[in-house]
């Protein structure tokens, strides 16, 4: 008998992957479909995309695949996916969008806003973290949405993830994981439901409870595919769909990061560190340690926005000659960057990036900068100073999470799309100084996803007994010690005193720009 396989679907933020995966962990058949336009933009700073643009990708990724390879859509016992977080979706009674989804990207703000209660404002001001409350009361969707559309907010019967959304579409059911729910809602991270009426953060963004979606844990059915979406997508009417987790969370399993002393790090449009750990601790100050997919661990995180997305960037404004050479040999251009790594030394010759493309929740009125020009530098150094000025958030969030955390790392795990250049991932060893390794696939987060449909469906007893069968570790970049003194010595002497020195400088060109744009 031909073992079963699971059909599982990552939906980023660029792009959509769909695959067949069997219980070794080999990805059987894969379709990826680029987004045209991963978003559009009615006034700047927005980032809006149609709900059922991914529904659709979704089923025209499923018929792909389905047609493809139809002996493993006979042998799929279960479906799963996983998506993007913070990407919001309202619907009706009848379960339609009410409006374009709102994503994760997006940077608009609310004018009017719910004061807060007195003495909460003395208890956030107390605790040092009031202007960071303040801003995320205006940057939450749901607090925009009730001050300039209340008549949609009137109408929203639910206010959903886009995986709750996706989930309906394909089942019928308006259910989803508590390891989804990442994002401007009232959840508790720390014991994994809603968050009480008199929650310490719902203030902050205080939808009704009548307005969330029921709650199910990871590995349990959310329901079957209904036979609508079987004429949509192919995939087989009453096959199960199997709750998951976030893509961050899938991926962080996908990668065998279930131990204290290993580290998930993700190179994607927004590039993270994860841990894993079974004690819950805020990774940053007032930053919420988010549901890991097992049920008894969580998932510390420590997030780089817009990330890797700055290569794809870098790419658009000054590769025009990479881009030409790639489209004439068939080569990414990608690729041919990567090469121009190695021409450059360790620390880009004295250029150092901060990475805050787009600001965090504990500096929101940060803005990247690259210091330490001269006339030596080229491109490619350039080039090198972003992937390098990455390596340096993430080693700051990475080195944050271990003191709170009282962890110590060994090893680190990289996916997402930058692990696939050989020269990244031996660039991040010497910056952290610790063997860097990669699994059989850089597709961790569906690799993931489908781990919790095997264990789910009891081809295998747990997560631990999946990953020995289903993670392999492909190759391992051991770390030049001499390169990472360097790396330290940048890291401590540089880069750590950049944000606090440009930061009131940050605050005036925000106070000048804003004033100008509403004059």
């Amino acid at each position: 008998m031909e073992e079963r396989v699971v059909l599982t679907f990552d939906i980023g933020t660029q792009s959509m992957r769909g695959m067949f995966v069997d219980c070794k962990g080999n990805i059987l058949d894969f379709e990826q479909i680029r987004y045209e336009k991963p978003y559009f933009s009615v006034n700047p700073g927005w980032a809006e995309q149609s709900a059922d643009f991914y529904y659709h990708t979704l089923c025209k990724i499923s018929a792909t695949l389905i047609g493809r390879s139809p002996e493993l859509s006979a042998r799929t016992m279960a479906v799963t996916l996983t998506t993007v977080r913070d990407t919001v979706v309202c619907m009706d009674k009848e379960g339609k969008p009410l409006r374009d989804a709102i994503l994760w990207l997006d940077k608009r703000e609310a004018e009017n806003v719910k004061p807060l209660p007195k003495y909460m404002v003395a208890v956030f001001r107390a605790a040092g973290v009031l202007e960071t409350v303040l801003m995320q009361q205006k940057q939450s969707v749901c607090n925009w949405i009730m001050d300039k559309e209340p008549d949609v907010w009137a109408k929203t019967d639910k206010y959903v993830m886009l995986s709750s959304y996706l989930n309906f579409r394909l089942t019928g059911e308006l259910k989803d994981t508590d390891s989804n729910q990442v994002g401007h809602v009232p959840f508790d991270y720390k014991n994994r439901r809603w968050m009480k009426e008199r929650g310490l953060t719902r203030c902050m963004y205080d939808v009704p409870a009548e307005k969330l979606c029921p709650l199910i844990k990871s590995g349990e059915e959310i329901g079957r595919i209904t036979g609508k979406a079987s004429k949509d997508s192919a995939i087989p009417e009453g096959l199960p769909l199997i709750a998951t987790g976030s893509d961050k969370a899938c991926e962080t399993l996908g990668l065998s990061v279930t131990d204290k002393d290993k580290a998930a790090l993700s190179f994607g449009t927004t590039a993270t560190v994860h841990f894993a750990t079974d004690r819950y601790f805020e990774p940053v100050r007032f930053v919420p340690c988010y549901p890991a997919v097992p049920k008894h661990l969580f998932n510390p995180e420590v997030q780089i926005y817009r990330g890797y997305w700055m290569l794809s960037w870098f790419k658009k404004e000054f590769a025009a000659k990479e881009c030409e050479e790639a489209d004439r040999t068939g080569v990414s251009a990608e690729s041919l960057l990567n090469k121009h790594l190695r021409e450059i030394p360790a620390g880009s010759e004295g250029l150092i990036l901060q990475p805050y493309w787009t600001p965090g929740v504990v500096n929101p009125s940060a803005k990247g900068a690259i210091i330490g020009f001269s006339d030596v530098h080229t491109r490619a150094h350039v080039y090198r100073a972003i992937i390098e000025g990455i390596g340096f958030g993430l080693m700051d969030g990475m080195y944050s999470m271990e003191k709170r955390g009282k962890q110590k790392i060994k090893t680190v795990f990289v996916a997402g799309g930058g692990s696939q250049s050989e020269e990244i991932c031996q660039i991040t060893a010497n910056m952290f100084g610790l063997p860097v390794k990669r699994i059989q696939t850089h597709e961790a987060a569906g690799l993931g996803s489908a781990m919790v449909a095997f264990v789910a469906k009891g081809v295998y007893a747990d997560y631990g007994e999946a990953t020995k069968n289903m993670v392999r570790v492909r190759d391992t970049f051991l770390p030049d010690e001499k390169e990472h003194r360097l790396y330290e010595e940048l890291y401590r002497n540089v880069y750590c005193g950049l944000y606090g020195r440009l930061e009131p400088l940050y605050k005036k060109i925000k106070k000048i720009i804003s004033a100008r744009r509403y004059r």
